[in-house]
């Protein structure tokens, strides 16, 4: 609660005079029928106030009277008994530290008053029309009021993300702290689906012991739909059907991550299904795990996000030529995008409540500098399509990718993932255990 508080009063310091902000809670979404997905909070609102049941808006509006106020279900012992006890208003004062909280059902109504002597709101127009006619609806009914008044209404909507989103970039430590157990719960679920694997085992039964050793340790469940790729299937960045058996000689690739307490960790490794690399599969390991530890090392404050793609994209390129599987000069081979067939994707991204979190990469037209409390994951790979013609026929098929979660420290990267084995003859210990 007191974090939460923090970063509330955080956001009302960097509002300018005459602002405020709305965020909407996230929506249950219907899977089919009248069943709907598992809920979960939308992120913004989530850091701000730790809620985790729908029907929910946080207005802030710094200076005023009360400055954050929550809109929630009212208490309702019928509704209840079908899905679960809720805090309410009186909860949401003393259990989430608001100023006030109101009836949700109240909320069009409170905004015609609320909103009066407001020039800027920070509110996402244009992504929910129902919630955009209930805002703007409001600020209309508020008009014929303001004419005795003389007070101004919202006439410039600016995305709540201007100031949130840079504040979301920098986790505190307590965030951090989240993130290490998150790591530390995936490094179980990893070792456990290394050491299952064996031919015959099907991927969903490798995706099943994950997402029962998440649960098991006290998370949500998985941060983002896990990939679990054996043999060829390794190949296909997003391959989530996780449904075809494992083979004898082949590899699996696994990109899982536990949510817990929302915060996500993003974690792939690689590993041999019959315990041992080949020779090919060991090679091309090995120019993997070489971008791995060059990039992780690049982590620090002051380094350009954009220097890690040029890192990692050097080291697989020089890779790939001395395995033969590129001729040329690297300089060149890197200029004509010779690399591309083989690594198509970004090696870094910024991790946190969502697994692509946000904040911006650029400023001003440049790549910005990494900084203190930025955690982003490093993730090259290397993929040999089947049927890819140009590659020799030992590499054919073959996927490789290996990521972990880095922190940037004040005093160089600390690999949050960093207990979870990598080095090529560990995987192969744990597998053959």
């Amino acid at each position: 609660m007191e974090s939460h508080a923090r970063r509330r009063a955080d956001v009302a310091e960097a509002m300018p005079s005459g602002s405020a902000m709305l965020l909407f809670g996230a929506r249950h979404i219907l899977r089919s029928g009248d069943s709907e997905f598992a809920f979960r909070q939308d992120s913004d609102l989530w850091y701000l106030t730790g809620w985790k049941d729908p029907d929910v808006a946080l207005l802030i509006i710094p200076g005023a009277e009360q400055p954050c106020v929550l809109f929630v279900q009212q208490k309702n012992p019928e509704m209840e008994i079908w899905t679960g006890i809720r805090p309410g208003p009186a909860g949401a004062v003393r259990e989430f530290g608001l100023d006030a909280a109101l009836d949700w059902e109240t909320l069009a109504v409170e905004l015609q008053k609320r909103l009066q002597g407001v020039h800027t709101l920070y509110y996402g127009i244009g992504y929910d029309k129902e919630r955009d006619d209930v805002v703007l609806g409001a600020i209309k009914g508020a008009r014929r009021q303001v004419r005795y008044n003389h007070k101004c209404l919202p006439d410039c909507f600016i995305h709540p993300s201007r100031i949130l989103h840079e504040m979301r970039l920098f986790k505190d430590a307590e965030e951090v702290e989240l993130l290490r157990l998150a790591a530390d719960i995936t490094k179980e679920a990893h070792i456990e689906a290394m050491k299952m694997a064996k031919p015959g085992v099907n991927e969903k039964e490798l995706h099943a012991v994950i997402d029962y050793t998440f649960r098991r340790r006290g998370g949500n469940g998985a941060g983002y739909t896990s990939i679990v790729g054996s043999g060829s299937n390794a190949c296909i960045l997003h391959y989530i059907r996780n449904d075809s058996p494992l083979e004898d000689g082949g590899l699996v690739l696994i990109d899982a991550g536990c949510e817990y307490e929302n915060y996500t960790a993003d974690v792939t490794r690689t590993f041999p299904v019959s315990g041992r690399f080949s020779p090919e599969q060991r090679a091309v390991y090995d120019v993997v795990l070489e971008a791995n530890y060059a990039v992780i090392d690049l982590v620090r404050s002051g380094t350009p996000f954009s220097a890690l793609q040029e890192c990692a994209i050097r080291v697989l390129t020089e890779g790939l030529v001395r395995l033969g599987i590129l001729q040329g000069d690297v300089s060149e081979l890197i200029a004509s995008k010779a690399y591309r067939p083989y690594y198509m994707h970004g090696v870094s991204h910024y991790l946190g409540l969502d697994v692509h979190d946000v904040g911006l990469y650029a400023k001003e037209g440049s790549s910005r500098n990494l900084a203190p409390g930025m955690v982003l994951t490093v993730e090259p790979g290397l993929y040999i399509a089947p049927d890819n013609e140009d590659a020799p026929a030992a590499y054919r098929g073959i996927g490789i990718r290996i990521e972990d979660d880095v922190l940037v420290g004040p005093n160089g990267p600390v690999v949050l993932t960093e207990s979870i084995p990598k080095e090529a003859l560990a995987v192969e210990e744990i597998c053959l255990d």
